[in-house]
């Protein structure tokens, strides 16, 4: 490939009124064969791009440059889905057997038991399949706040668009990370090279030119670029030739776009729960029969209750609250600027042990001004706009340097004209035109770019009288290729003692939180290749970037959650340190500090060990060595979540356990291999979305709680109907209205509850923590369940006594008093539950630290909670169906000491747990 390449003098004016052409005539080969021009005037275009009504028209003729979305499976078989998972399978079941014995002896309730089954299966399969359906909707609405964007050419313009708004011949401009949004012919091109794995299978890049290419495949045409590769290095300027369906990347849609996303720990824990909780309902259903058999209770009457255990057991609602929880949080953070791209990646984030963040944009503001310059042997003040005064040669030179040696274009975003490209470079460029110093009267000819092993770049520009190589990079980089220095208008050598002095400018800029880079030049002789080598440095710039405002306070809540953050930087090392004081990363004396080129010295072994250092930083690391780090981490058993921009950054996000990608700042790379994308590139961001990811283990454990507890007032009657020989407290249908009715949104609700005020004061969660422990299900079982069951059975024997009941007598199933009795053990339970939602808020801080409104559904859910007993309670189909009578006020009253008595026990032992239980 040519080393580089001349940009042609002449350019083809846009035409005003285009001839008609088609893509399907215009064949890949045909065009990667023609020159640059030719190509161009082929698609009516021009060097300067279309201008913006011929890009509407056409936009009109093509349709958006959209490839389709691979198949996803029929609507249908997700919404059946719904019905055939694990806990729907026993709910059929139990259905199934009610049917059974409705057949064999009619008369006993068992076909109406049927037919409420089956109905709490289609409520359950169909509110699941809503919420996941609206979480979907809600993924895919967030995600188009980052569309793809592009630099392109409209009336010789620069602009930024959405990739969508690309037609053949718009002309792009194309740069290191940048995703290729259309299949594309250079027209120009500075050391390109193309990732083709997505098209071609090849995992090396490939160099691209603009030279006209006789290759007979789009693939192996060497001035082409394909929809879907992604640039590693270099720049381009490409004049698009198809787009949407009509790309390479299109044809094979159905092959690249398959989309798989791996099961988290969440996913597994559930997973492993349902399971566990079958398990639990079906011995206790079959335990509970065996019994009544033992004993010698009717068959039909103890056959329904054990299938009525069987579906009390089963929390029907666990599945749509992992969706609601997610989707909440996930809805939560994107407030906060988080975009989560994966939605069980939600609650990985929360069980961060380890962030590893870059410095610059992301602790740092990333708006550069040049502070300070070292030249001729000395620094040299600025003006606060930035223009060095005395000028010099030397001063000449850098800022001829820092004017041209850049990727930096001028364009509009958001309809505003200005800068784009990267913050330090365009803060150079506007200290130099500050000072007078422009690229009028030369242009680009070459490009050597930028890569993290070399740490440095270099451009070849073309003036009247010469050519020269402009270099700049970090100091250690540019003293390896330099041999004389700008001195006091001369040119001496770069002798020892200049280094020394170089060095010790830099240390002393970098103690001062100051980026500093190097500036270089060469002349080159007619025909001589641009090559970094022989060069004279010029002098050094120090930049300042300060850090967020609120950066400080995130790093604080970070140390109190017992979350590590590490520095990953490119930048100097003194300069890392500096910065980490200032936001408060680094307090002591003597932190650690590790340069990228001492890692891969280090055995894995030795890497660990230094990791264990309570405050430790790396500066000067590469895209390879930045992944080391995030594996060493792992190999401890921390859970890391890493921050990245750049291409060279996708290895270490896709290795971490959360990749976050930043969302300004970030390559179009680096965003697909991230979980998570910054909106704002803020490092508090980050610690607000670990704030929600911890906000759903908790919601869930919330959720478990609260349903398992009503599991022991309706285990508890029947024991009591078995040992005790009294009428049955709570029939199969009361309890199926308490856990699929009551109790159902209620649930819900908590599992939608915003972060509580503690929650980054607490620990990280541990890798092997289950959702259902034993302190869990202590406080489910053994002490809410216990009290609510003592609460419904006293309810019920005070509403037997009050209507004339004696101990030994049974009373028949459509007894007035009996039906009473039920309904008044059934609305005890519905009413201890509504306290209980409450209770069931933190585990040990009080009901009344957690504001009622920061949780709306909570309210629905008591509003419609009250509802359905009422109307069970109150109406003749709720009666007929549930097996109830209207209760008098005085029932309601009783219960209120009972429940307020329950609400007290548990804040006093809340209480206690916060006084003497506390770590």
């Amino acid at each position: 490939m040519p080393s580089k390449l001349t940009r042609p003098a002449s350019r083809h004016p846009l035409p005003a009124r285009p001839a008609a052409f088609g893509l399907s005539s215009l064949h890949t080969a045909h065009i990667a064969g023609l020159s640059a021009e030719k190509a161009l005037a082929s698609l009516n275009s021009s060097f300067d791009g279309l201008s913006k009504s011929e890009a509407g028209r056409r936009q009109r003729e093509y349709g958006p440059n959209r490839v389709e979305e691979v198949r996803r499976k029929a609507l249908g078989l997700r919404f059946a889905r719904e019905f055939t998972h694990f806990f729907a399978l026993i709910l059929w079941f139990a259905a199934a057997l009610a049917f059974l014995a409705e057949h064999l002896d009619p008369g006993q309730g068992m076909g109406q038991l049927g037919v409420a089954i089956i109905g709490v299966i289609l409520i359950n399969g169909i509110f699941s399949f809503w919420q996941e359906y609206r979480a979907e909707r809600a993924l895919e609405a967030l995600r188009e706040l980052l569309p793809q964007q592009v630099k392109l050419l409209r009336d010789g313009q620069v602009e930024e668009a959405g990739a969508e708004s690309l037609v053949p011949g718009d002309v792009v401009l194309l740069e290191e990370g940048d995703r290729v949004p259309a299949d594309c012919r250079l027209i120009e091109s500075f050391g390109l090279r193309v990732n083709t794995a997505t098209i071609s299978g090849e995992s090396l890049p490939a160099a691209r030119h603009a030279e006209p290419d006789r290759n007979e495949t789009p693939l192996t045409a060497r001035n082409l670029v394909l929809a879907g590769t992604t640039v590693v290095s270099g720049q381009a300027r490409a004049v698009v030739f198809a787009t949407g369906m009509h790309t390479e990347f299109g044809k094979i849609a159905h092959l690249t776009q398959t989309t798989r996303e791996a099961t988290s720990p969440l996913q597994r824990e559930i997973a492993r729960l349902s399971r566990l909780v079958a398990a639990l309902a079906s011995g206790l259903g079959v335990a509970f029969f065996l019994i009544g058999q033992a004993i010698g209770l009717p068959f039909w009457d103890n056959f329904m209750f054990a299938i009525g255990i069987i579906v009390a057991n089963v929390p029907e609602g666990l599945l749509p609250t992992v969706t609601l929880s997610l989707a909440m949080a996930t809805q939560r953070m994107a407030r906060r600027n988080a975009l989560v791209r994966h939605l069980p990646a939600v609650e990985t984030l929360g069980s961060t042990t380890v962030i590893c963040s870059d410095k610059t944009g992301t602790l740092t503001q990333n708006r550069m001004t040049v502070k300070r310059i070292y030249a001729d042997g000395r620094f040299v003040a600025l003006e606060p706009e930035g223009v060095a005064a005395p000028a010099g040669e030397s001063i000449a030179w850098l800022l001829r340097a820092a004017a041209v040696c850049h990727n930096v274009t001028f364009g509009s975003r958001n309809g505003k004209a200005e800068f784009l490209g990267d913050p330090m470079e365009i803060a150079l460029v506007e200290w130099a035109r500050c000072a007078g110093w422009g690229a009028e009267g030369s242009r680009k000819i070459a490009e050597i770019p930028f890569d993290s092993e070399r740490k440095r770049m270099s451009i070849v520009q073309q003036d009247d009288i010469r050519r020269t190589l402009y270099c700049k990079g970090a100091l250690e980089s540019l003293l390896a290729v330099c041999d004389t220095i700008q001195h006091d208008g001369r040119v001496l050598p770069l002798d020892a003692s200049a280094r020394r002095r170089l060095l010790a400018a830099q240390d002393e800029m970098a103690t001062a939180g100051l980026r500093v880079l190097a500036f270089a030049y060469r002349h080159l002789a007619s025909g001589e290749e641009g090559r970094e080598e022989r060069l004279t440095l010029c002098g050094i710039a120090g930049l300042e970037d300060p850090p967020r405002p609120e950066v400080a306070a995130a790093i604080e809540r970070c140390r109190s959650a017992g979350i590590k953050v590490v520095m990953v930087t490119g930048d100097h090392p003194v300069t890392a340190v500096a910065i980490a004081r200032e936001i408060g990363l680094v307090r002591g004396e003597a932190p650690v500090v590790l340069r990228g080129d001492a890692l891969p010295k280090m055995t894995r072994a030795q890497l660990q060990l230094a990791l264990d250092a309570p405050e430790i930083l790396f500066a000067r690391v590469t895209a390879e060595q930045k992944m080391l780090i995030v594996q060493a981490l792992q190999s401890k058993g921390e859970i890391v979540a890493v921050t990245g921009d750049g291409v060279n950054d996708a290895p270490a996000l896709k290795t971490a356990d959360i990749g976050i990608a930043m969302g300004i700042a970030g390559t179009d790379v680096a965003k697909e291999a991230a979980d998570m994308i910054l909106l704002d590139d803020n490092f508090a961001s980050i610690v607000s979305a670990v704030e929600e990811g911890r906000a759903v283990f908790q919601n869930l454990r919330k959720f478990l709680t609260y349903i398992l507890t009503s599991n022991i007032p309706e285990l508890v009657p029947y024991l009591a109907f078995v040992l005790f020989k009294i009428p049955l407290p709570l029939t199969v249908i009361q309890i199926l209205a308490v856990d699929l009715g009551t109790d159902m949104l209620p649930a819900l609700a908590l599992g939608a509850e915003p972060p509580h005020s503690g929650l980054m004061q607490e620990p990280p969660r541990p890798r092997s923590e289950r959702l259902l422990h034993g302190p869990l299900l202590l406080r489910a079982y053994v002490w809410l369940g216990v009290m609510e069951a003592a609460i419904a059975l006293s309810v019920f024997f005070h509403v037997l006594e009050e209507g004339g009941w004696r101990y030994g007598r049974m009373l028949e199933r459509h007894d007035p008093l009996y039906l009473q009795a039920t309904a008044a053990c059934l609305g005890a339970i519905v009413l201890a539950q509504v306290v209980n939602v409450f209770l069931c808020r933190h585990p040990s801080q009080s009901a009344f630290c957690s504001g009622v409104l920061a949780n709306p559904l909570l309210l629905w859910g008591i509003a419609l909670e009250a509802g359905i007993i009422v109307l069970i309670t109150y109406t003749p189909w709720g009666n007929e169906m549930f097996g109830t009578a209207p209760l008098q006020a005085d029932v309601w009253l009783y219960m209120i000491p009972f429940v307020c008595a329950m609400g007290a026990a548990e804040e006093a032992r809340k209480w206690f747990c916060r006084r003497f239980m506390a770590d």
